[in-house]
């Protein structure tokens, strides 16, 4: 086979753009797999978290308190209270955050702590209310407050039994 040397460089030409166009591809993939463990890293952060002493024992307070604990009622109970309060508060407002951003799922956190977290929404709302009125910090909290919002409308929406019901017959895989 003859080529000439027009013919030559639009076969130089051709390659030349399928490679980049095969390195896009590359390119994108690696990228989404990058963002998939990326995900995964703060799956397991997330998970590692809900593993702290200290947050087990806050949880445990706040469990204690009655739905719409006032924030007189709370404070009266100890600094030991507000502190848990505080905890409680500040660990769901970073995985909500982490939600929002896609850094973690909705469904892992939903399936992790969605029930709890809407429980200690429900106990400490009126008590974060409070503290955005006196710290004049409107944004105390927005992220909690929007993640149990969030799960509340999820679970109102579908039906949803507990995992060891909707999971009955799963089998690990051998």
């Amino acid at each position: 086979m003859n080529f000439d040397l027009a013919t030559l460089a639009n076969i130089a030409q051709i390659l030349g753009a399928l490679t980049i166009v095969a390195g896009l591809v590359f390119a994108l993939i690696q990228i989404r797999d990058f963002r998939e463990q990326r995900r995964e890293a703060m799956t397991v952060e997330v998970l590692r978290s809900f593993h702290e002493p200290e947050l087990a024992h806050a949880v445990n307070l706040i469990r204690e308190l009655p739905d719409h604990v006032s924030p007189e009622e709370l404070r009266s109970r100890g600094p030991e209270y507000e502190g848990a309060a505080v905890m409680v508060s500040t660990t769901y407002e970073t995985i909500a955050f982490l939600v929002y951003r896609e850094m973690t799922s909705f469904s892992m956190v939903r399936e992790l702590t969605g029930g709890l977290a809407v429980v200690m929404w429900r106990k400490l709302a009126r008590w974060m209310e409070a503290v955005r009125l006196e710290q004049s910090q409107p944004s105390w909290a927005e992220w909690f407050q929007w993640l149990a919002e969030q799960l509340a409308r999820e679970a109102a929406q579908k039906e949803s039994n507990p995992a060891y019901e909707r999971f009955a017959s799963w089998r690990p895989r051998e």
